[in-house]
C-alpha cells in the first residue's frame, strides 16, 4: 500500500502555475527518485509535504487519511522530516544544539539537560555510523559539508517516517556521500520512506527503487528504475534530447600567463602552492575534499589572508580583499561554494543581485542612470537565458540553476578576465550543467582564464585542459592529456609516489 498519495496537486504564485495537477504516489520501505529541472516543480512539491507551502487545489494522502499540513512543525508531527539543500541551522549553536532544538530533553527544573542532550547526540552519531563530528562546536566553524551532516542528523533525530533529501549529496565530499547513499538504502530497508532528489544520475541508479520525473511542474512519468534507461530520464526531463553533456575540448590557451601563484600559503590548509594559470585556459583543480581547495580559492578571491606572491597578466598584484580583487578587466571574480550564504541577496531582485559589485557603472553625479543599468542587465538575462518574471523577481524565490546563472552574470558584469569558479554546477539540474560547462569553453576561447575546482572528478576530466591536484594543502601533481582520468586523480590524491 502506498504511504504517500498525491492527486491533481496544484500550486500557484500569482500568474506562475508552479504544480499543475501533479500525481504522485510512494511506498513505506523504499527509496524513491524525484527527478527533474531546477523549476520543474520539485522544490514546491517537497516544501508542501514538509509543511512550508500549502497546495491549493488536489488532495494528499498519508496513511490513507486527508494530509494538509499547517506548518513543518504539524508535517514533522506526521512523520515527515525534510533535509533541503538550502541550509537551515543556527550558526551560533553547537552541532548538539542544532540537533535537538526545540526538543531538547530537560532537567527537572526546566532547562536543557546537557549531559542527555550530549548522550542522545553520541547516540545519534553510532547509530548511523555519522562522519567525526564534535558535538560541542559552534555550526559557524563548520565547513559547508560539515553543516548539511549536521541537517541530516537533525532530521533523523525526529524519528520520521517519511525523511525527504534535497540534494543532500551536493555539499559532501566522495566519502561523505558514499555514506549517505548506504544510510538511505539502511533507512529503506528499516521500513522508511525516504524521497531522494539528485541530478547526479549515479546517485539515483545506486539507491532508488522508483522514480518519478516532472516537467514544467507536471508529472510526465514513474518508472522503476531498473526499466528505463539514463537517455529516457533525461529526455523525459528536459523534454528534448540532450546531446553532448560535455562541450568537445578544443584547447584555447596561449603562452601568455594570466595568474601566475608563487609560495602561496594561508593558515595551516595551504602550503607554498605555485602554478601558472594561462590566458583561454580551463584550469581543473582536484584532489580529495579538505585538502586546501577552498582555502585556495578564498585566498586568491582575498577572503582569507595568505603569504606568497601573486601576478596577474604580468604584474604583481596585492588582493587583500574580495574588493581588491574586483579591479576590472585585470582582476579576478568568483562564483562562491554556496550560492545562497555567498553568492546572492536572497531578499533582492535578480536586478540588484546582477548590479550590486559593479553600481557605480550605472552612476552619474551621484544619481542612478536607470536605463543603462536596465539594458545591461536585459542583455545578462537574455545572454545567460535566467528563467525569470521580470528583472525585479526577489532572486530568492528563483530555482537553484537560474540562481546560479545570476551569480555567473554578477561575475561577468565586473568584467574581470581571471574566474574562480568554485563547483559552479553544485545542485543545477543536467541541462544547466551543459550550459554551463559551454559558457565555460566559450569565455576561454575569448581570453578568459579559468580556475575550476568540482567535487565531481568526471567534470574535471571533461573539461579542464590541465588539472591540479591537491593533496595536504599543496600541488602534488599536475596531470594533463591522457592522465587527466579519474583514476589518474584520485592516484596522485592518495599516493606519495605521484608528487610532482
Amino acid at each position: 500500500m502506498d504511504l504517500i498519495i498525491a492527486n491533481s496537486l496544484s500550486k500557484r504564485f500569482g500568474g506562475i502555475v508552479a504544480l499543475d495537477r501533479v500525481e504522485f504516489s510512494a511506498r513505506a520501505g523504499e527509496v524513491h527518485a524525484l527527478l527533474g529541472e531546477n523549476g520543474a516543480g520539485k522544490s514546491t512539491f517537497i516544501q508542501i509535504l514538509s509543511g512550508a507551502l500549502r497546495h491549493d487545489d488536489g488532495a494528499i494522502l498519508l496513511d490513507g487519511q486527508d494530509y494538509r499540513p499547517a506548518d513543518p512543525d504539524a508535517a514533522r508531527a506526521r512523520g515527515i522530516a525534510a533535509v533541503f539543500q538550502e541550509l537551515s541551522l543556527i550558526p551560533d549553536l553547537t552541532v548538539e544544539q542544532n540537533i535537538w532544538f526545540r526538543q531538547e530533553p530537560l532537567t527537572s527544573f526546566g532547562t536543557a539537560n546537557r549531559s542527555e542532550i550530549r548522550r542522545r547526540t553520541l547516540e545519534l552519531f553510532a547509530k548511523y555510523h555519522f562522519p567525526t563530528l564534535r558535538p560541542d562546536l559552534e555550526v559557524s566553524r563548520l565547513s559547508l559539508a560539515e553543516r548539511q551532516i549536521v541537517e541530516i542528523a537533525k532530521a533523523l533525530a525526529k524519528q520520521p517516517r517519511v525523511l525527504i533529501l534535497d540534494e543532500a549529496t551536493s555539499a559532501l565530499p566522495a566519502r561523505e556521500a558514499e555514506w549517505l547513499l548506504r544510510l538511505t538504502r539502511q533507512l529503506a530497508a528499516q521500513g522508511l520512506l525516504v524521497i531522494f532528489i539528485s541530478h547526479r544520475m549515479a546517485e539515483v541508479r545506486a539507491v532508488a527503487d522508483r522514480l518519478t520525473i516532472f516537467r514544467n511542474g507536471r508529472t510526465i512519468a514513474m518508472h522503476e528504475s531498473s526499466a528505463v534507461g539514463d537517455a529516457e530520464i533525461v529526455s523525459q526531463m528536459i523534454g528534448r534530447n540532450l546531446g553532448r553533456l560535455y562541450p568537445e575540448r578544443i584547447s584555447t590557451a596561449t603562452g601568455r600567463v594570466a595568474l601566475k601563484v608563487s609560495s602561496f600559503s594561508s593558515g595551516n590548509r595551504l602550503k607554498n602552492v605555485e602554478f601558472d594559470l594561462l590566458e583561454g585556459e580551463v584550469l581543473g583543480v582536484g584532489g580529495l575534499q579538505g585538502h586546501g581547495q577552498r582555502e585556495l580559492f578564498q585566498a586568491l578571491f582575498g577572503a582569507s589572508k595568505a603569504t606568497g606572491s601573486i601576478e596577474l597578466w604580468g604584474k604583481p598584484a596585492a588582493i587583500s580583499s574580495p574588493r581588491a580583487a574586483l579591479t576590472g578587466r585585470d582582476g579576478i571574480a568568483l562564483v562562491p561554494e554556496d550560492r545562497r550564504g555567498q553568492g546572492l541577496l536572497l531578499a533582492k531582485s535578480v536586478r540588484e543581485n546582477l548590479t550590486l559589485a559593479v553600481i557605480r557603472r550605472f552612476t552619474e553625479n551621484g544619481l542612478l542612470n536607470g536605463r543603462k543599468e536596465a539594458a545591461l542587465v536585459g542583455e545578462m538575462v537574455d545572454f545567460l537565458r535566467i528563467k525569470t518574471r521580470t528583472p525585479e523577481q526577489l532572486a530568492g524565490t528563483l530555482s537553484g540553476g537560474n540562481q546560479q546563472k545570476v551569480i555567473f552574470g554578477k561575475m561577468l558584469l565586473t568584467e574581470a578576465r581571471v574566474l574562480l569558479l568554485y563547483d559552479p554546477t553544485r545542485g543545477v539540474d543536467v541541462g544547466t550543467k551543459g550550459e554551463i560547462f559551454q559558457l565555460m569553453r566559450d569565455l576561454a576561447a575569448k581570453g578568459y582564464a579559468i580556475l575550476f575546482h568540482s567535487s565531481d572528478m568526471e567534470e574535471l576530466v571533461h573539461v579542464a585542459d590541465r588539472v591540479l591536484v591537491m593533496r595536504n594543502g599543496r600541488v602534488a601533481a599536475t596531470l594533463a592529456g591522457e592522465r587527466i582520468s579519474e583514476e589518474g586523480i584520485l592516484s596522485a590524491a592518495i599516493l606519495e609516489s605521484e608528487a610532482a
